[in-house]
């Protein structure tokens, strides 16, 4: 039970945290764009919380806040950067998609981070540090060749990396259907790469998977391909949405926060989004009279 409630206090964490995101972009409190993860938390808490961030990295893409949350435990540092603040990850100059910290990396180009994730992988290698790379990409990523030749030395070169595909149907506002032919898991398969599916939201389930595979590319026996079939209910950036809201509706039950919800005690449910309000209330409050970038 103690496991079920760290993975549920981070995944609340994160859904807070771009809820307010989204509400201070609606009251015109901040500028550029943001790309949430909400509905999709127990990707990024299930994997996360099989590193170790002391030595293991990870590359993200444009919708990063979940991953580099679970990575960093940073709340005030990223809510800075968003609000280009000074105090923020990257002295608020990166805004929302690019962040840097510690062993942390965002981009928001498309498909860019997965051939700097696989040449970080053989750096690491070659170091000898036993680190395991974890680079996160969307089904709208798979249009890019580049991320087909970065498989291919992968496997080649059998280099310590976890791919992480988080399936939502959608590129953008595309779904998958009209913009990608044939399997996407044989994709990684062609190449020789181990890889697992997982149709779930339940984070044990999403975190299960990903200590089996991290044991994996650490212990030398070459990438791993996870592919993760989710679904987002916010818009792809912070206002457009043009899927049917009975579609959205629909996948409600899954949910992350409400499949996990029912396997705690309800007080111990109610003391930790109360705690995670509180810190958020706190670091918001800093990040208001925070000085500007």
């Amino acid at each position: 039970m103690a496991e079920l409630e760290r993975l549920y206090g981070e995944m609340y964490l994160i859904r807070r945290f771009e809820e307010t995101l989204l509400e201070l972009f609606a009251q015109g409190r901040l500028v550029g764009t943001t790309h949430t993860c909400i509905g999709q938390e127990a990707n990024a808490v299930g994997v996360v919380k099989a590193l170790d961030p002391q030595r293991d990295i990870v590359f993200s893409s444009h919708r990063c806040h979940g991953h580099y949350l679970a990575f960093t435990d940073d709340v005030l540092g990223l809510l800075c950067e968003v609000m280009g603040k000074a105090p923020g990850v990257c002295g608020g100059k990166g805004g929302s998609q690019h962040l840097c910290h510690g062993n942390f990396y965002s981009n928001g180009v498309q498909g860019s981070i997965v051939p700097v994730g696989t040449g970080m992988a053989l750096a690491e290698r070659e170091r000898g540090s036993g680190a395991v790379t974890t680079v996160f990409l969307g089904d709208g990523t798979l249009g890019q060749g580049a991320v087909y030749e970065s498989l291919n030395m992968a496997s080649l070169w059998s280099l310590p990396v976890l791919y992480t595909l988080e399936d939502n149907g959608y590129a953008q506002s595309t779904p998958s259907s009209l913009a990608l032919a044939g399997s996407i898991p044989d994709r990684a398969r062609s190449f020789g790469i181990e890889t697992v599916e997982l149709d779930t939201s339940d984070v044990r389930e999403v975190h299960e998977q990903a200590l089996a595979a991290v044991r994996r590319v650490r212990e030398g026996r070459g990438p791993v391909f996870l592919l993760l079939r989710t679904y987002r209910f916010s818009p792809h950036s912070k206002g457009d949405d043009t899927r049917d809201v009975a579609e959205i509706e629909a996948h409600r039950p899954g949910d992350p926060l409400r499949v996990a919800a029912p396997d705690l005690d309800e007080s111990e449910r109610q003391r930790i989004e109360e705690a995670c309000e509180l810190r958020l209330a706190a670091a918001l409050e800093q990040a208001m009279s925070a000085e500007a970038a």
